[in-house]
């Protein structure tokens, strides 16, 4: 195993900027993990793993040939993990293709418009592969899908499911290609309770955690829906309203998750 003990090691500063620069990863192609339960993920569905650094006695899960591993001191760790407290290993991991297919299948879809919040971000991603969504589309304005605290949150998604990222008119050619409606979770005159709706086949949008679904998209969806609930409540947090409208839409979907 190489080692490191230098802050101002170049890979060190590649893993500082990854963590800290969504342009740097953009450009870099790469981007970083911080967690042991991260990078047995990672190793398990097949991640184009670059990169790890772990401090001495972390055990590391088999890696792949070609796969550098990296043993530096706790204070080199500290400089370069973007927790506050380091788990023990980072590592670096070649981006997956985000660009959307040519064609949809059949089936229920998440939109996410201008969800700003990494964590809520994460955390819908994780939900949407609980209950086998066909697929999550990041409008733009959305928070990057691999900062750190968006990977954190995800739990491992990002290793077996692909984020969708595209501009509303490449979503609404896409879903017309395939027949699919557009719907957006807002309230307002005629927005219909989500159970009386068939959300087996369509997309649903989930607006910005303070403006909601944007008027463009609104203008663009075949119609609101609302999730019921107390009047005494008037939202939920975008997580908790993803949550619940992909579980309706597995639900009436035939609940096809629990076969996977």
């Amino acid at each position: 195993m190489e080692q490191i003990t230098s802050r101002a090691n170049p890979l060190c500063v590649h893993f500082r900027k990854l963590a800290s620069s969504r342009a740097y990863r953009e450009e870099a192609g790469e981007f970083l993990c911080d967690s042991p339960k991260l990078l047995e993920e990672a190793v398990r569905w097949g991640a184009d793993i670059r990169a790890v650094l772990c401090t001495r006695d972390t055990a590391l899960p088999p890696l792949a040939s070609g796969v550098r591993a990296i043993q530096v001191p706790e204070s080199v760790m500290e400089s370069v993990s973007p927790m506050e407290t380091p788990q023990g290993v980072v590592f670096s991991c070649r981006r997956a293709d985000c660009r959307p297919p040519e064609a949809l299948e059949p089936g229920h879809y998440l939109v996410l418009d201008g969800v700003q919040d990494p964590g809520n971000v994460g955390t819908i991603l994780r939900t949407a592969d609980a209950f086998a969504c066909a697929g999550v589309f990041l409008l733009p304005g959305c928070a990057d899908v691999y900062s750190p605290k968006t990977l954190r949150a995800g739990m491992g998604v990002h290793f077996r499911r692909s984020m969708l990222r595209c501009t509303l008119e490449e979503l609404t050619a896409l879903l017309q290609g395939a027949g699919l409606p557009l719907y957006a979770a807002a309230l307002g005159e005629g927005a219909a309770d989500l159970r009386q709706l068939d959300l087996s086949r369509c997309a649903v949008a989930v607006g910005s955690e303070g403006r909601g679904v944007s008027p463009a998209l609104l203008a663009r969806s075949q119609g609101r829906l609302r999730i019921p609930m107390s009047p005494r409540c008037e939202s939920l947090n975008a997580a908790a309203a993803a949550a619940v409208i992909l579980w309706e839409m597995a639900r009436t979907d035939g609940g096809t998750w629990s076969e996977e």
